[in-house]
């Protein structure tokens, strides 16, 4: 009787144990707008496997790639509405609501990884002060390679983009559109595909990444790799959903997040000049452009970097000197 008392009691224990864990275990949603095969989603996938490990189970996170769960545009609302708990985003999508979400969008203001990494430290604390007020937690950045123009016709000067359907994802690109006289057309990345097949658009700025995931080859036959600029995904938490976790669980995010943030720079970097071939193996013409096109787009950015300026005062003007210093 004894013996069997104590069986009780042990399995009572343990059954105890293991629903206080349960209770204790705490499950983020993470919309992104990219695909699996995407290297902001593979290491995004990673770092939730490193949250996890590092947490002991504490904080699980199921990542909605392709914007399967909220559309690019939804994403940041959804983190702050609490509908989701972590998102990525590209920032610069959100330079409408303040200018400085798209300092790394600015044509031709840092067209490396090194000016980009040093752009990204002198405006983050301000990026960071601007989503804290909006409930949101800076967790890390990674940026795209340098933007380039695809285009279905062969470009030698912008006067060529005169008319043409433009593919805008964010403000500063609608911008362009109408700086080179084109026709800006909203298409997010995971609707890009679809957009090129229907005729939707025949040119656009973005990555060679994009490009890949995208198969632009089987409508577009140019990239000219112009490196205007490297736009960042930024992945954010819920300031409310940060605080509920406890400190070791925090720690752990956060350690895992600056992995990430180190591992998303060098592979973004790694995998630029991979891009590239996969465009030219592909049937791709790849080239810097002409030296008139490069000339027509750096007034271009001369024009952007003087009316970003101007929408960003004070603040933007600081960042701009920190940068330039």
């Amino acid at each position: 009787m004894r013996a069997t008392l104590a069986s009780f009691a042990a399995a009572a224990t343990l059954a105890l144990a293991h629903a206080t864990a349960a209770a204790q275990s705490v499950k983020w949603d993470m919309p992104t707008a990219y695909p699996a095969g995407n290297f902001h989603t593979a290491n995004i996938l990673m770092f939730a496997k490193d949250v996890e490990r590092a947490s002991g189970g504490k904080l699980s996170i199921t990542v909605h790639e392709n914007g399967s769960l909220f559309k690019a545009p939804e994403i940041k609302r959804a983190v702050q509405s609490g509908q989701a708990q972590i998102g990525e985003v590209l920032i610069s999508n959100f330079s409408n609501e303040n200018p400085l979400f798209g300092v790394d969008s600015i044509p031709f203001l840092a067209t490396s990884y090194a000016d980009a990494r040093k752009l990204w430290q002198v405006s983050r604390p301000a990026i960071e002060a601007a989503l804290n007020k909006q409930g949101l937690k800076v967790l890390y950045a990674v940026p795209w390679p340098p933007q380039g123009i695809f285009s279905a016709k062969s470009i030698e000067s912008v006067a060529d983009l005169r008319g043409v359907k433009w593919r805008a994802y964010n403000p500063n690109t609608s911008r362009i559109a109408q700086l080179v006289g084109a026709q800006p057309v909203t298409i997010q990345a995971a609707e890009l595909t679809q957009a090129l097949a229907t005729g939707a658009v025949s040119a656009f700025m973005t990555s060679g990444a994009t490009g890949y995931d995208s198969k632009v080859w089987e409508q577009i036959k140019y990239f000219y790799d112009v490196a205007a600029w490297l736009p960042k995904n930024v992945v954010f938490v819920s300031k409310r959903a940060f605080d509920a976790l406890d400190k070791p669980t925090q720690q752990a995010l956060l350690k895992a997040a600056a992995d990430a943030e180190a591992r998303g720079w060098r592979e973004s970097e790694e995998k630029t000049a991979w891009y590239l071939e996969q465009l030219r193996r592909n049937g791709m013409t790849v080239s810097k452009g002409s030296p008139q096109l490069q000339a027509d787009l750096r007034k271009i950015g001369e024009t952007m970097i003087e009316e970003w300026t101007r929408q960003a005062g004070a603040e933007g003007a600081a960042v701009l000197a920190a940068y330039r210093k």
